[in-house]
């Protein structure tokens, strides 16, 4: 294919900037995969004219393998963006609009803005999708040939579409190809996170400010207590007789004082497992959540279930409720929905299994254009943090001292801004780059790789990044890239060391760790170690197996629990996919049953006669349109508690995932019966008129205003014990000692039920 590309491309050279375009216009609407090598040929001869840059042969092979729909694996700093401009084109030509698909708003801008010369030099329109963009806005950019946006606002703007009223207010046009930089990271990492639309406030009712301050009294191992690996939170005896005392409540385990525990347990959850500077940072007056796998602010992302308000609160802050969810859709089962799906990264081979059993997208590792020549050294592992310290510190010196410029990457903003301390202090220049300034990135990563350089870095640097060394720090030895902890997955450790030899520059990597690291104590390292070790360095095979196994243990937990959570999101994702094609139905006057003709046929008979049937169906279309836009939020609410509390039911010998799928059915089969049943009675208590409905009078008008946010699916959260339980070990004497844990957290989970029937009780429409 390679071949055939580069002959017809020889033919092309000669041709005028018009000839080219007349070439383009001339594939429109014909096979593609005929049409790949003329194609490809001529995206390469006319990003040659526009840009100065004719991709390499390396590109051209990324490109096959892109609209073959793989996953494509390429080195850092070896041209991913021009790379995806060919199969991007190929697929355009088609007329049915291609999405590229990028990690934030900044690339999806620059990346139409660059690449965009070269499609529109070969007739092809670009869009580009930036949140806060207006619905016409939108809606013309989804029209162009090529769109680039992020995957949350693609997902966002479906979840708008299916609350609209009317037909015009959609953006979307059906789905062709879409093709994702930095694919792990969105197709893994950020997988099983949420995204949600909402609307309608409600008051919370308790005073988290006053929870704030008795979380902050109480005593961790005696009034309260974590799991294995401080992922929940619970109150002991002791805590609990204190809280009542403190609250004044009395008993916390009667029904009247549920929801006060509840958010006493987020209280306690944001005091003790949520660090500032480590999971969020306080900024312009809100929580802004760290991504934790990137070392950016996670934009418009919060905690589930309170505990973003309860984090407001402890930090002083207004707290904001989180208001009525109207659907809801994991960023999984939204890229499912296009039917060609591929994907480009540096760093993909690690999840290549997890990524072929999800989205079955193999992955294709596409060697560099030049050889790679960095040197990763072996981890350097002390027994202490003070000891790993004193190593960085020396480290960095005497390296700074050669001229040779070091990256440090870091784990978190405290961590770097500590360590870039202790340089300033010993009269070591250094900038540091974390999510606290995060507009000064590009001007930071622009010197990093000159002479003498020193850059202190949270997971920012690690993706997204190209670092463009200085010429004459060749001789020196390129850049040189220090990690201070191992993460947890060894995909950001790749990306670390990815910094470094870019284009076949040269380059160095090594991590300075200790076994009191977070991720190693976290997991019990010293369990796993001789009994014996020596103070200082420890240069012991063991110690590196085990240190190795760890990081392999996180990431399988963190797989399997992703794997987890999204079945039990599988069936939901049917059921609204079911319930949005009958809406969509609805909504473009295609569904043909006659529901209130059939079922109120005498008012319909007569209001028919009065007003005639156009506006009789015209009022039944709202009526369904609302109504199961409200019987949805119930029945994602309710979904979500029994998620949450379905695990219990394994103490009495059941199967949870098999009781959810049951619980899950038989509400969706009852949902449908009571969208019909309200639909009826609705139609049967309203007042139809001439002039048609007062909606806002009858409260069918819809929310009055929406917004969107993520939600960060705590992975492990409420999913404990059911993991716990799987495990071989775990009986009835672990359930007995555990009584205490699960009698108060069933009760608050059972209240977050209790809400959403109370809800449909008191506005059944």
């Amino acid at each position: 294919m390679l071949e055939a590309i580069n002959a017809r491309e020889a033919d092309l050279v000669g041709a005028s900037d018009l000839e080219l375009r007349d070439h383009a216009a001339s594939f429109r609407g014909r096979a593609l995969d005929g049409l790949l090598p003329d194609v490809f040929a001529l995206v390469r001869e006319t990003a040659r004219r526009v840009l100065g840059e004719r991709p390499y042969d390396v590109q051209m092979l990324a490109g096959i393998a892109l609209h073959e729909g793989k996953l494509v694996e390429m080195q850092t700093g070896e041209g991913k963006t021009l790379a995806a401009v060919a199969p991007v084109a190929l697929n355009a030509l088609a007329g049915r609009g291609v999405h590229v698909l990028t990690y934030n708003d900044y690339l999806a801008r620059r990346d139409a803005e660059w690449m965009g010369p070269i499609y529109e030099r070969l007739g092809l329109t670009v869009g580009c999708i930036q949140e806060g963009l207006s619905t016409a806005e939108r809606h013309r950019a989804y029209r162009c040939d090529v769109t680039y946006l992020t995957v949350k606002e693609a997902g966002f703007d479906l979840l708008r579409d299916g609350l609209c009223l009317d037909p015009a207010g959609q953006v979307h046009r059906p789905f062709h190809l879409g093709l994702i930089d930095e694919a792990d990271s969105i197709l893994i990492d950020e997988a099983r996170i949420p995204l949600v639309i909402a609307g309608t406030l409600e008051e919370i009712g308790v005073d988290l400010g006053r929870l704030a301050d008795i979380a902050r009294q109480m005593v961790r191992g005696a009034d309260y207590d974590t799991d294995e690996y401080a992922y929940n939170i619970f109150l002991t005896d002791r805590g609990m007789h204190r809280a009542e005392k403190l609250l004044g409540s009395g008993n916390l385990f009667e029904g009247d004082n549920v929801r006060l525990q509840a958010e006493l347990r987020n209280a306690l959850h944001a005091e003790a497992l949520l660090k500032r500077d480590v999971d969020y940072i306080v900024r312009n007056g809100r929580i802004e959540l760290v991504d934790e796998l990137t070392g950016r602010v996670a934009e418009n992302r919060q905690w589930p279930d309170g505990l973003q308000a309860a984090l407001e609160a402890k930090e002083g802050l207004r707290w904001h409720p989180e208001g009525k969810i109207f659907g809801s859709i994991t960023v999984q089962h939204f890229l499912r929905k296009y039917p060609r799906l591929c994907g480009m990264t540096g760093t993909a081979r690690p999840a290549a299994r997890e990524l072929a059993d999800i989205y079955d997208l193999e992955v294709v590792e596409v060697p560099p254009n030049r050889p790679c020549i960095r040197v990763d050294h072996p981890d350097v592992i002390h027994a202490t943090r003070e000891a790993k310290r004193s190593a960085l510190l020396e480290e960095i010196a005497a390296t700074h001292a050669t001229g040779r410029p070091i990256l440090v990457g870091t784990v978190s903003i405290e961590e770097s801004e500590s360590l870039a301390a202790d340089l300033r202090q010993a009269g070591i220049a250094c900038r540091v780059l974390n999510a606290k300034n995060d507009a000064e990135e590009a001007s930071i990563v622009a010197q990093a790789g000159a002479l003498g350089a020193v850059t202190i870095s949270t997971n920012m640097a690690g993706r997204g990044t190209d670092i463009r060394l200085a010429h004459e720090l060749v001789a020196l030895g390129g850049l040189y890239v220090l990690g201070t902890n191992r993460h947890e997955s060894r995909r950001i450790d790749d990306q670390l060391r990815g910094r470094a030899g870019r284009q076949g520059d040269p380059g160095s990597s090594r991590f300075i760790i200790s076994l009191e690291d977070s991720l190693l104590q976290r997991c019990g390292i010293e369990r796993l170690l001789p009994s014996k070790l020596p103070v200082g360095t420890v240069d012991h095979p063991a110690v590196r197996r085990e240190v190795a196994r760890v990081q392999r243990i996180v990431e399988g937990q963190h797989g399997d629990l992703r794997k987890r959570l999204l079945s039990y999101w599988q069936i939901l994702e049917h059921q609204r996919g079911e319930l949005q094609s009958w809406r969509q139905e609805v909504l473009e006057g295609r569904d043909t049953e006659r529901l209130l003709a059939k079922h109120s046929p005498t008012r319909w008979t007569q209001l028919c006669s009065a007003y005639g049937e156009e506006l009789l169906q015209e009022i039944e279309r709202r009526i369904t349109l609302v109504t199961i836009d409200r019987w949805w939020s119930d029945h994602i609410a309710e979904m979500q508690a029994m998620r949450d509390e379905v695990h219990l039911v394994q103490l009495g010998g059941q199967d949870p995932f098999a009781e959810f799928y049951r619980t899950a059915g038989a509400g969706f089969e009852a949902l449908l019966e009571r969208i019909d049943e309200t639909i009826v009675e609705v139609f049967e208590r309203i007042e139809i008129t001439a002039d048609g409905v007062d909606w806002d009078r009858e409260g069918l008008r819809g929310p009055s205003s929406t917004w969107t946010y993520l939600i960060n699916d705590n992975i492990f959260g409420n999913t404990t014990f059911l993991t716990l339980a799987n495990r071989p070990g775990f009986g009835l004497w672990a359930i007995l000692l555990c009584w205490w844990i699960l009698v108060p957290w069933a009760l608050v989970l059972r209240w977050q039920r209790r809400q959403t029937k109370r809800t449909e009780e008191e506005d059944p429409t």
